[in-house]
């Protein structure tokens, strides 16, 4: 029987590239860690695996420079704005945003990771912490010569988003944060939990029932939508693989109300 969520895949990959993006798997450490992120096609090369990166800071400069003497007319690929879209817990980096890349590819460079463990991102090493799948967004940026960005982050990769601000000042110019914490300390887990009606955090955000993931999804979505049971079935079997490693995420985000400590952001910062 069709999955009709696996069926999806290969059309929302179409779109994805219709749009201009392209997916770019980046390896960012021999142990095996590997970031798969949606890119502005203009990084890859003609067999669409290739990445180009500008590692020598004197060539982006002077990669920059030479696009600013192009006709106003038409801008260059790399003179728009980079946009940076963090998923949450819910489903991989295409799957959150697929009602959004549209609007916003004419005027930005998209760039759409999924994290470690969502999608095609993998790694080996043992460190589950939002700040570790901060470091690989930001190296898998750096590897595709992104110096500059605004991020948007949904609920876990609001977390994510928070990390990569107060690690990387200098790459993350703004922060756009929905559904999310700063750090997630003991009192506030609990404070959500209670407010949810969630048990824990790893009930609520790895369902292995109907009843739960459509729960989750009430509270993901702006707007709530009617889909048959099939449908959450479907979903439930594709997008929450890696259960033990994910349980170890949420493990990881936890930190000790007495122990917690909110950075002083540098970057402009909006939260809803």
């Amino acid at each position: 029987m069709v999955n009709f969520i696996e069926a999806q895949k290969p059309m929302l990959s179409r779109l994805m590239k219709m749009a201009g993006l392209r997916p770019i798997e980046i390896e960012l450490e021999p142990a095996g860690t590997t970031m798969h992120i949606w890119a502005p096609k203009h990084h890859v090369g003609k067999k669409g695996t290739t990445i180009s990166p500008l590692d020598d800071p004197a060539t982006a400069a002077a990669a920059k420079k030479n696009s600013t003497k192009k006709s106003k007319k038409k801008r260059s690929p790399e003179s728009r704005p980079n946009v940076v879209l963090i998923h949450g817990f819910a489903a991989e980096g295409n799957v959150t945003w697929q009602f959004n890349f549209g609007v916003l590819v004419s005027r930005y460079n998209l760039y759409i990771p999924d994290l470690m463990f969502f999608g095609k991102s993998s790694t080996a090493s043992a460190d589950r912490s939002p700040d570790f799948q901060a470091a690989c967004v930001a190296g898998a940026l750096a590897r595709l010569g992104v110096a500059r960005c605004d991020v948007v982050g949904f609920s876990y990769g609001g977390m994510v988003a928070f990390k990569l601000a107060e690690a990387r000042p200098e790459m993350v110019r703004s922060l756009c944060v929905s559904g999310s914490v700063v750090a997630m300390t003991d009192a506030v887990n609990r404070e959500a939990m209670e407010r949810l009606g969630a048990g824990s955090s790893a009930e609520l955000l790895m369902p292995e029932t109907l009843k739960g993931l459509k729960a989750l999804l009430s509270i993901s979505m702006f707007r709530k939508m009617w889909f048959p049971d099939r449908f959450y079935k479907d979903y439930l079997k594709v997008m929450f693989t890696n259960r033990k490693e994910r349980m170890e995420l949420l493990q990881g985000l936890l930190t000790s109300t007495m122990d917690a400590k909110i950075p002083a952001f540098q970057q402009r910062c909006m939260m809803e």
